[in-house]
């Protein structure tokens, strides 16, 4: 029987470098890591513009989440700010991650829908039954040449193509038509009360230059991190809506350092990225449905305690919710002058002290009155 070697070297006696085990960040740690990224530890100075940029857009399925998104991330925000970066085309929404509707930069719609495009040609594969017999790149000719000749809102667009295939479900070509071409919501569509009907044309024509061609994800994996990291290959997936991205992180591995959560999961990170201290105090904060802070993990529980899984959604309805050292700790409605907190437990004399001044901040900021009315509901459970 051979003997055993000594600790830290080879069986022929040769020095073996260990390799340190990753460290471990708990929960809080990566809760006021990402609440950092997020703009949502501190406030920042940005500008509206800017704050896109380093999140990596807004989701916005409805109009108002953008603006509310941002006013809980900056110092001295109006919505104003943001509807004129939309009406200078510096700022658009197009579908992109998820194959939902966010707000993005000129510049990333232009790379990060081109990035996603596999994602959104899948997501035809659903309507292949009412696309028989249809040539997709015939439809994304004609599409492209009817919106860009003058914007058109879904209806317009699917009347236009039935013309062309009569037998095709209605519903399916004003998809494939969404899906194949990159269609930006034109303004009055998305201003601060001022919104239309969604009118459509394409990223290339409203901003006047070409989309970039489908880049590799790795400046992409940089910046999720940045704005949402430490994190996992799968949590990016998540983020993005795409698959097989494992590739990416193992040739930027070199460029970054890696830790473990508590379940033993590797996460990625930047090497000069701010990871605060799990015990930095972390301010209520308002937040509009859809927020991609609740969405941008496989794993949520860094903001999301396990008890209060789900409760943010009713079906396909997602709330507004409040942040309370820095986890989901409740929703909230707005309606007029009247906004109702509804707590997911109770809160300390401070804590609630504390949502009400931030309530009435936002609601200054955004209503730009200072009379309102904030109402506590029951304490669901």
């Amino acid at each position: 029987m051979r003997a055993s070697s000594p600790k830290g070297r080879s069986a022929r006696g040769r020095l073996v470098k260990s390799i340190p085990a990753a460290p471990v960040l708990g929960t809080r740690a990566l809760n006021r890591a990402t609440l950092e990224r997020q703009l949502l530890l501190r406030r920042s100075v940005r500008t509206a513009t800017d704050a896109v940029q380093h999140v990596v857009g807004l989701q916005a399925q409805n109009v108002k989440p953008p603006y509310y998104a941002l006013a809980a991330r900056l110092e001295g925000f109006r919505p104003e700010e943001l509807s004129a970066a939309m009406e200078d085309r510096a700022v658009v929404r197009i579908v992109t991650l998820r194959s939902t509707i966010h707000t993005h930069t000129a510049d990333d719609a232009l790379i990060l829908r081109p990035l996603v495009q596999a994602a959104r040609d899948r997501e035809l594969g659903t309507f292949r039954k009412g696309l028989a017999g249809v040539d997709l790149d015939r439809l994304a000719a004609i599409s492209r040449e009817l919106v860009e000749a003058e914007p058109r809102t879904m209806r317009q667009l699917r009347e236009e193509l039935l013309l062309e295939w009569p037998d095709a479900d209605p519903f399916a070509l004003s998809v494939a038509a969404r899906c194949r071409l990159p269609l930006v919501q034109v303004t009055p569509r998305g201003l601060w009360g001022r919104s239309g009907q969604v009118a459509l044309t394409t990223a290339e024509h409203w901003l006047g230059r070409p989309a970039e061609p489908a880049p590799a994800p790795d400046a992409t994996v940089l910046r999720y991190l940045a704005a949402f990291g430490p994190a996992s290959v799968k949590d990016m997936q998540t983020w993005a809506g795409l698959t097989r991205l494992r590739d990416a992180f193992e040739r930027l591995r070199p460029r970054l350092v890696t830790f473990r959560d508590e379940s033993g999961v590797e996460l990625f990170d930047l090497p000069d990225a701010p990871r605060p201290d799990a015990d930095t105090p972390a301010p209520p904060r308002f937040l509009p449905e859809f927020d991609n802070l609740l969405l941008s993990h496989a794993d949520r529980s860094r903001v999301v305690p396990a008890d209060f899984k789900g409760r943010s959604w009713a079906g396909n309805q997602a709330y507004c919710t409040l942040l309370v050292d820095g986890f989901l700790a409740g929703v909230w409605r707005q309606e007029g002058d009247v906004l109702t907190i509804e707590p997911f437990g109770r809160f300390t004399k401070v804590q609630r002290d504390e949502v009400v001044r931030e309530a009435e901040r936002m609601l200054q900021m955004m209503a730009g009155s200072s009379s309102y009315d904030i109402r506590f509901g029951t304490v669901t459970k």
